[in-house]
């Protein structure tokens, strides 16, 4: 019997464009048109009363009394006269200059540590020198003014607290995360009674017991600046929640990762630093941003123990002036639009990052 070739197919069609978008996201099924077309008239129909509240209406003026005109709108004058007390807290406003250069320098270094070719050994040096900065102008001394921990506050305190948790969280937490997988039982009991308990008591908890309870364990007369025990508060408490990331990361990578690498004669920490990790932490990518993004937010709580950060320095700039005190909504959007573009921008610098493992992996 002869042979019958069989005719080429042609290739899969590929879409691109805004069209083949909506497509995919919006109307993949009949029912996801039908919500996507239900939420879209819901939003039309909105649209244009929003927008006569937030700008046709609005008052932009630092006065409290057009803002109690009949008919008024949005009142952003709010935001116009008390934005330096909500971005900057109690820190003495005539040395505005010095927190705005710290904070402009900490996000230049988040920024560089996001870009891959500035991973160098010189960018923990970089980062040694920045921090000393920042500490020097939010801090004063030699020829700055002092200003104790106790002022600084607003978006500085929330960049500094968050960024530093985080750095301090992440390798402490991979500890953690090994050690819960350690073959030693004093060790995988000391990390699972650790993590349990930390996760078992609200942030809340650990910030008073950083805040009040922590001193009275030190001898008499020793004392730890608050804003450094608040920052080991959040540090240890965000450890443990990511080293459950972390750990089950490593739960998903194969065995036999690990047992090439022992054929091999790679040593305990050759393989993790070179097989084991950078797998599991590729593959957990969205769980840490997703802590990164809670560690920004959680920030907030450092009210509680007089620290007057972002949320709390807007209450502190309405509850000291009661004619602004009736449009804190507007204040409150508005460090509410802050606290998005930044977990936006985390977001998205995550979803670039999966991409970019995903290509990764392709090519391999």
């Amino acid at each position: 019997m002869a042979d019958v070739l069989i005719a080429p197919r042609p290739a899969p069609a590929t879409h691109h464009g805004w069209q083949a978008w909506v497509r995919a996201q919006l109307a993949a099924t009949p029912a996801s048109a039908l919500a996507s077309v239900l939420m879209l008239g819901a939003f039309l129909w909105w649209l244009p009363e929003l927008w006569s509240w937030a700008v046709g209406r609005a008052q932009f003026s630092p006065s409290a009394a057009l803002c109690r005109a009949e008919g008024v709108g949005a009142c952003w004058g709010v935001v116009t006269e008390k934005y330096r007390v909500i971005l900057l807290g109690r820190y003495p406003l005539e040395e505005a200059w010095r927190p705005i250069a710290a904070t402009l320098l900490l996000l230049h270094m988040v920024v560089a540590s996001c870009v891959r070719r500035c991973w160098r050994p010189a960018l923990m040096l970089a980062w040694l020198v920045a921090l000393s900065l920042g500490w020097w102008f939010m801090h004063g001394g030699a020829g700055l003014s002092r200003v104790e921990t106790e002022r600084w506050g607003g978006l500085p305190l929330t960049i500094l607290l968050s960024t530093l948790s985080i750095a301090l969280a992440f390798p402490l937490a991979v500890l953690l995360a090994l050690g819960r997988r350690s073959k030693l039982p004093a060790v995988r009991t000391v990390c699972a009674t650790y993590v349990e308990m930390v996760r078992g008591v609200p942030l809340v908890s650990v910030l008073f017991m950083a805040s009040f309870m922590f001193p009275l364990l030190l001898p008499q007369g020793m004392t730890v600046d608050v804003l450094l025990r608040v920052l080991a508060g959040i540090s240890l408490f965000a450890a443990a929640y990511m080293a459950e990331v972390v750990r089950g990361g490593l739960q998903a990578l194969p065995q036999g990762q690990t047992e090439a690498a022992a054929s091999l004669g790679l040593s305990y920490w050759q393989t993790q630093r070179r097989i084991v990790l950078p797998q599991a932490l590729a593959t957990v990518v969205p769980g840490l941003m997703n802590n990164f993004i809670a560690i920004f937010k959680d920030t907030s709580l450092v009210t509680i123990v007089s620290l007057y950060e972002l949320t709390g320095s807007l209450g502190l700039a309405l509850n000291s002036d009661a004619d602004w005190r009736p449009f804190k909504l507007e204040a409150y959007l508005f460090i509410a639009l802050i606290y998005f573009v930044f977990c936006l921008a985390m977001s998205r610098y995550s979803s670039r990052v999966e991409q970019d493992l995903k290509r990764g992996r392709t090519h391999d």
